[in-house]
């Protein structure tokens, strides 16, 4: 299945996964709907934006800028809603302290400059326009639309809409789950962050030698990370990114007491994008490291089972 063929399907299951999940749990209220409209001005408003931006300037990196900005204010939005309810408030809190971290990451890849459309372009946008499938412009152009600024988008408001449920059960008092929750995505946020300064480790080390016109020698050799935690996980820093989101939809079933209810649509899509890009990426190391091949058949691409044995 070539990437078209693969954002088609990707496109399509936001529209379905949302609209079919619409139907698990209470309808919205006024309040909760009023919220929504806000969110979705919005959301429209940055779509708009990323897209014009990402095609006056050629980087399309602008939704990969905000990925860790939008879901904030989405989430405080709708805690000023709910009149900054304890539960509301701790989800939002949990976000910004996800957000701000994931900023930082972010930031010392080159990502923001002070003309804050450009920036570093993420190096997996440069490999896919290159593909014969763009070789006409108009489809790449209505892959940044649809998918990089359209896709993407919606989904990081999906991933944030747990608040609205939140929302809808705001006289619900806070319980274990929601303490569960909380420490999950403190922990999930602790392990991204291990894993996330480890690649930017090893990675500033291996540019150093190759400026410093040194040879590669070592683990530096094969060229990719697979020590630390990624001795034991192919993607750690993935794996606790879907896992905090799995974590904060935890919160709208300690609100509503359902277990499946319309807001799970955006962790699910979040686990089913992660497929693609994951698989994407590990391409693209595959045939620059030889030794790459060995390691994705003896590591687990994301859950780190190893941890776990004695």
């Amino acid at each position: 299945m070539n990437i078209i063929h693969t954002a088609l399907l990707l496109v399509m299951t936001l529209l379905v996964v949302p609209v079919a999940s619409y139907f698990f749990g209470t309808p919205l209220g006024s309040n909760e709907l009023a919220a929504l409209h806000a969110l979705l001005v919005m959301l429209l408003v940055v779509w708009l934006a990323c897209f014009t931006l990402g095609e006056l300037s050629g980087n399309v990196s602008q939704v990969d800028k905000l990925w860790s900005l939008l879901p904030i204010a989405y989430a405080w939005v709708v805690a000023g809603h709910a009149g900054y309810a304890p539960r509301l408030v701790l989800m939002a809190v949990l976000v910004t302290v996800w957000g701000i971290r994931l900023t930082y990451n972010f930031s010392r890849h080159g990502a923001y400059r002070l003309r804050f459309w450009h920036g570093k372009e993420d190096y997996r946008w440069g490999v896919l326009r290159r593909r014969p499938e763009f070789r006409r412009r108009w489809r790449w152009t209505l892959f940044n639309l649809l998918f990089i600024a359209g896709y993407q988008n919606v989904l990081i408001l999906l991933m944030t809409l747990p608040t609205l449920v939140a929302l809808q059960f705001v006289d619900t008092p806070l319980g274990a789950l929601d303490y569960l929750a909380a420490a999950l995505m403190l922990a999930l946020i602790g392990l991204e962050t291990v894993a996330d300064n480890q690649q930017w480790r090893f990675q500033a080390a291996k540019r150093a030698l190759i400026d410093a016109g040194q040879p590669l020698t070592g683990d530096f050799a094969k060229g990719f990370l697979d020590t630390g935690l990624w001795a034991y996980s192919r993607h750690p820093n993935y794996f606790a990114e879907q896992g905090l989101w799995i974590a904060f939809y935890l919160f709208s079933i300690a609100a509503s007491g359902q277990w499946l209810n319309w807001s799970i649509s955006g962790c699910v899509l979040l686990v089913l994008l992660f497929q693609g890009s994951s698989a994407f990426s590990e391409e693209i190391s595959a045939s620059k490291y030889p030794a790459y091949a060995a390691y994705q058949q003896t590591v687990p691409k994301f859950i780190p089972t190893g941890l776990f044995r004695p």
